[in-house]
């Protein structure tokens, strides 16, 4: 019977590879077409992944928790033939180790140490000792350990060194140990407590923190970010929502929040200025005919999500704001799909949501911008007229942009940021959905 390669999705096109969490089905399990055969993670989203084809699983070539490239295969399914002819099953391909990046603490002087899976991982308390009590490299790799993977503990060295006899201590040059500092990502909580002072608690990042850490990081290395700020008078936009919200959720059955508002502006201003909707590659500029808006969402947990709105260009207020209402409820409750996180062209966020009244957003790789609206504050202003200058109470606004200083210089974001300012200042008051 014809064997079907069943491989990692593609989730987006800053996305390389996915961690397996868990496997629903064993080789031999019968699987229907879409039904759930895993759960898998990325930076952006978890998510299961159904299958291609109906039959039955024959092989699963990974194991939960491996870290696979999009495009792998992952299993194999044999499926019902409708000829006489049976296709040949492909040579299962040879698996190399993958390489793990281990997380450390941030050091200045130090780099983060990638290992294959075959290495032997030691925490930096155990190099520590080996290196105060004259233990040689070759003679820790010979140390029994008792930790997660044979790794050696703490225990482990310290009776290392106690049932140890007429071996001279002679404390060795730091060099040796700089050659190859291997440092294990599972260090127990005591450790990590001997380099802290005071009345501490060791957290553990989850996954998912642990990956956002990442791609902020990497952002940060890759764009040159400069960030504008700017102050919007949006009394007209409050008011007229607060006009028309009854009636539009009656209507609608939706609430509409100023995110869809906000967004709508962003998104007529990106049809004047292209380049805000981009991203870099190399050398290379390449502008993006689609406007699909990422929507930066907090999630329960803490942690952030940014969910995207495809073809924001091409919906009126009311779609947007389903678009919005729904994505963020999906996001809230683990509902996401893959295809629901990828995409993104330019990025919104609203940290006013959580009473900033500005901030200096990290770009979403491989964006050119982003831009933040801050809280909504009630201030006396100056306001100008043709019959002179008045005080009045307004509600105002700050914006703020980062953008990629490698294609966007500061006189191009600083005029699409006003000119978002504008389009919201200018919000028509009399407008109907």
């Amino acid at each position: 019977m014809p064997i079907v390669d069943m491989v990692m999705p593609k989730m987006g096109e800053s996305i390389m590879e996915a961690t397996i969490l868990r496997w629903h089905k064993k080789p031999g399990d019968r699987v229907s077409l879409e039904e759930t055969v895993l759960e898998i993670a990325t930076d952006k989203v978890d998510t299961e992944v159904p299958s291609t084809a109906e039959g039955n699983i024959t092989e699963i070539l990974y194991a939960e928790n491996d870290v696979v490239p999009i495009g792998s295969v992952i299993a194999r399914i044999q499926v019902a033939g409708t000829g006489a002819v049976t296709a040949e099953t492909p040579p299962a391909p040879k698996r190399e180790p993958i390489a793990h990046i281990v997380d450390v603490p941030y050091q200045p002087t130090s780099s983060v140490v990638t290992k294959s899976t075959g290495a032997r991982f030691y925490s930096p308390l155990v190099m520590n000792i080996a290196q105060q009590e004259g233990i040689s490299l070759a003679e820790l790799e010979n140390i029994i350990g008792t930790g997660n993977d044979g790794r050696v503990s703490k225990k482990d060295i310290l009776d290392y060194i106690a049932n140890r006899s007429g071996v001279p201590k002679t404390v060795l040059p730091t060099t040796e140990f700089a050659v190859k500092p291997i440092v294990d990502q599972n260090i127990e909580s005591n450790e990590l407590a001997l380099h802290s002072s005071g009345n501490v608690e060791i957290i553990e990042m989850d996954r998912m923190r642990r990956l956002i850490a990442e791609h902020m990081i990497k952002s940060k290395a890759t764009s040159a970010h400069v960030t504008s700020f700017v102050e919007v008078d949006v009394t007209q936009m409050v008011m007229w929502r607060e006009r028309n919200k009854k009636e539009f959720e009656k209507r609608e059955g939706e609430k509409i929040t100023f995110t869809p508002l906000m967004i709508e502006a962003v998104v007529k201003c990106l049809k004047i200025f292209p380049w805000l909707n981009s991203s870099v590659e190399g050398s290379t500029i390449i502008l993006k005919k689609d406007i699909n808006i990422g929507m930066a969402t907090a999630l329960p947990s803490g942690n952030l999500i940014v969910p995207v709105i495809k073809n924001a260009d091409q919906l009126n207020l009311v779609g947007l704001t389903k678009r919005v209402n729904g994505l963020a409820y999906a996001a809230r409750n683990g509902k996401l799909r893959p295809d629901d996180t990828q995409g993104g062209t330019f990025t919104f966020t609203n940290v006013g949501t959580f009473g900033s009244l500005m901030g200096t957003p990290i770009i979403n790789q491989p964006q050119v911008a982003i831009l933040a609206a801050g809280a909504i504050k009630k201030r006396p202003v100056v306001i100008e007229t043709k019959e002179g200058d008045t005080i009045g109470i307004r509600h105002m606004m700050y914006m703020s942009m980062s953008y990629d200083h490698r294609i966007i210089d500061g006189g191009l974001g600083s005029t699409f940021l006003s000119a978002v300012a504008k389009e919201l200042e200018q919000f028509d008051p009399t407008r109907t959905f």
